[in-house]
């Protein structure tokens, strides 16, 4: 098959069998590799639907500038999208991410603006503020926003929900993810409700993030919020992607657990995975008394592992963190 651009490689992605790291549960595991994807991760879907959907309603103008406060992946997704159709790119992103994430934006032609991590979403210095302000001075631009662009959970509606559906022969009763933005959980779990409501969705969340205290009492609790190690899932804000009703349980893990696991799947499974995917399957097999050898799980695996070689793959970074 030939495809007119990188773009229309987006989806399609494999189900992949977990044959070890989750031998002790007693179900069928699933892992949803989003890494085939041209930008190695689940974001391009997204990404590639916010800037069409902006197109379409006119907020984006050809020759114009697109602005993405975001961890690397979505950067990355949108950096695509604006190789092919002939868009500037300006990213921010927070001074936690992996080096590797600003290099591999910067060598698709975006400019990379690192802002500091520790601070609070509303401060100007924030990366998510200074996107928005880089849009209000940029002339011809369009901030995407990810965290409240219904774009975002629209494409996971539209492609990885009925392609995990057709995948699994409708088989599926469980779908675990770690939750950042909160658009692929909402989009996917909103489409596989549909199909089948006894469908349980778990959203993998992490400690020093506000996300499960405020699925489970209503309360936005400042102090959740802490900094964390592990990258793209967790909150210290509620995007309005994130349909709480969809999510039937929100699991929280540790940095050190999402880390070691990573590096099991690597191991024992060759799938060279990020932070998330770690962090996801260390999840499940907390939550194994809930499962049952009738049950059809699917992980998805967010991003690629390539994106994390100077940390989660690099043995001095972790003992540093203590972790080994």
């Amino acid at each position: 098959m030939i495809f007119n651009n990188v773009l229309e490689t987006i989806g399609n992605t494999p189900l992949i069998k977990l044959n070890k790291v989750c031998s002790e549960l007693p179900c069928t595991v699933l892992g949803k590799v989003e890494t085939f994807n041209p930008g190695h991760s689940i974001k391009d879907r997204m990404a590639l639907k916010m800037v069409e959907d902006a197109e379409k309603d006119g907020r984006l103008q050809p020759g114009g500038t697109i602005i993405e406060c975001t961890s690397g992946n979505t950067g990355m997704g949108i950096a695509l999208a604006a190789c092919v159709k002939g868009y500037k790119c300006i990213f921010t992103t927070t001074d936690k991410q992996s080096k590797e994430k600003a290099d591999i934006l910067k060598a698709l032609g975006a400019e990379v603006i690192i802002c500091p991590t520790d601070v609070a979403s509303d401060d100007p210095r924030s990366y998510y503020s200074v996107a928005e302000r880089l849009s209000k001075e940029t002339p011809n631009s369009v901030w995407c926003n990810q965290y409240d662009n219904l774009s975002n959970r629209e494409a996971h509606y539209l492609s990885t929900g009925p392609e995990l559906w057709k995948q699994t022969e409708g088989k599926i009763t469980h779908m675990i993810v770690g939750v950042g933005t909160g658009g692929t959980i909402s989009g996917t779990g909103k489409y596989l409700k549909e199909q089948n409501p006894d469908v349980k969705i778990w959203g993998v969340d992490t400690y020093g993030s506000a996300l499960k205290k405020y699925h489970e009492t209503g309360e936005f609790d400042e102090k959740e919020i802490y900094p964390y190690i592990t990258e793209g899932i967790g909150e210290d804000i509620i995007p309005a992607n994130i349909d709480f009703d969809i999510i039937d349980h929100f699991e929280k893990v540790t940095d050190k657990d999402g880390a070691v696991m990573a590096r099991r799947i690597a191991r024992e499974e060759g799938l060279l995975l990020g932070y998330s995917a770690g962090s996801a399957v260390a999840g499940l097999i907390q939550m194994k008394e809930q499962l049952s050898s009738d049950d059809f799980v699917v992980v998805i695996f967010h991003d690629h592992g390539s994106r994390y070689v100077g940390k989660l793959y690099n043995d001095d970074w972790m003992k540093e963190k203590g972790f080994l």
